[in-house]
């Protein structure tokens, strides 16, 4: 026996509309589109909209607001390419995840602020990114709080080597606890920095991508570049630097303090940290969120909080962070039935 299915109503469906888009260079298209239409297609599954590609022209067709997205999109892409940029997978993520129509306030990407480097500009690939550029830019001391692979560190790096170069700063501080995240490595053979550096390792890979090689080691071997410990820092008064504590959730209070009070004049500082991934004792409060209850909107101190949206490393970390953070809410609230109960 047959089954009658009724028709649905126009009403559940969103409206949909087709359109063509047009490029002057036909040697830019490949570039546009990727190998074997594979930038195409992660729009095409990103906004789950239809493109199809012939010679010069880019037919869109899905929901009204999905087009409106992927066109802008499309000649974003197109407008780096005549710029000479090249785009590549995380580049199309980041032009999607900006033009984001949930995402609010929502950036012109003519208006969206840039750190250029001699290895060329590092721009936002999110809304809570271009945020935090425009945070560093217009506070002397920065809060940036959120999970792992939001570029909560490599920015900071970006600004202090921009900083620098432009000669705003006279040198980059950058400093770690040395805290060993749920391992007990025991002891560490060679010398003082030999022992430290492992801690550091991160620091030094965002200063490795944003600076030649022969320069960043001319302006470390010349102090103009020092990362240190945070141990190192008790004394010291840092001025005309640009200074940075990174995994600052690790922080004790009293470490904390010392180190916001080794700002001197003409002096920025950035305190990056996770809340939510503390490795510090059992019952050992954290310095960071102690300095965010006790400054959190003093004038000249910014904060900036990413979320899981901001994620910008592999699309499986913000999967992965997502995941943890539900399983966390719910033991919590299982935890807090239980207590009630």
């Amino acid at each position: 026996m047959s089954q009658i299915t009724a028709p649905r109503h126009p009403l559940t469906a969103p409206p949909q509309r087709s359109l063509t888009m047009s490029f002057a260079s036909n040697a830019l298209m490949p570039l546009l589109v990727g190998d074997h239409d594979r930038h195409l297609a992660r729009i095409e599954q990103r906004l789950s909209v239809r493109l199809a590609c012939k010679g010069n022209r880019i037919s869109i067709t899905g929901a009204d607001d999905s087009v409106s997205v992927a066109e802008a999109a499309l000649a974003a892409l197109y407008r780096q390419l005549e710029r000479g940029e090249m785009i590549d997978g995380p580049k199309v993520d980041a032009v999607l995840r900006l033009m984001d129509t949930g995402a609010e306030p929502r950036l012109p990407l003519s208006d969206l602020p840039a750190i250029r480097t001699r290895k060329g500009a590092v721009g936002p690939r999110s809304q809570g990114q271009a945020g935090y550029m425009e945070c560093l830019t217009r506070h002397e001391m920065v809060f940036a709080l959120g999970p792992a692979g939001t570029g909560k560190t490599y920015l900071a790096v970006a600004q202090a080597v921009a900083m620098l170069t432009e000669g705003k700063v006279e040198r980059i501080v950058l400093s770690r606890p040395a805290v060993e995240a749920g391992e007990r490595l025991g002891f560490l053979p060679g010398d003082m920095k030999e022992k430290v550096d492992p801690y550091l390792r991160p620091l030094y890979d965002a200063l490795n991508d944003l600076l030649p090689g022969d320069t960043l080691a001319r302006r470390m071997a010349s102090g103009e570049i020092e990362i240190a410990p945070l141990a190192f820092m008790r004394g010291r008064t840092l001025s005309h630097a640009f200074v940075i504590l990174d995994e600052a959730q690790n922080t004790t209070p009293m470490q904390m303090k010392m180190f916001l009070t080794r700002m001197g004049e003409g002096t920025r500082m950035v305190i990056t940290g996770d809340l939510t991934q503390i490795d510090l004792p059992p019952n050992t409060r954290s310095g960071l969120a102690d300095a965010l209850e006790t400054l959190e909107g003093i004038q000249g101190i910014g904060v900036m909080r990413f979320s899981n949206a901001d994620v910008v490393r592999h699309p499986l970390v913000g999967r992965i962070v997502d995941a943890y953070d539900r399983r966390y809410a719910a033991v919590t609230e299982h935890a807090r039935e239980q207590k009630l109960a």
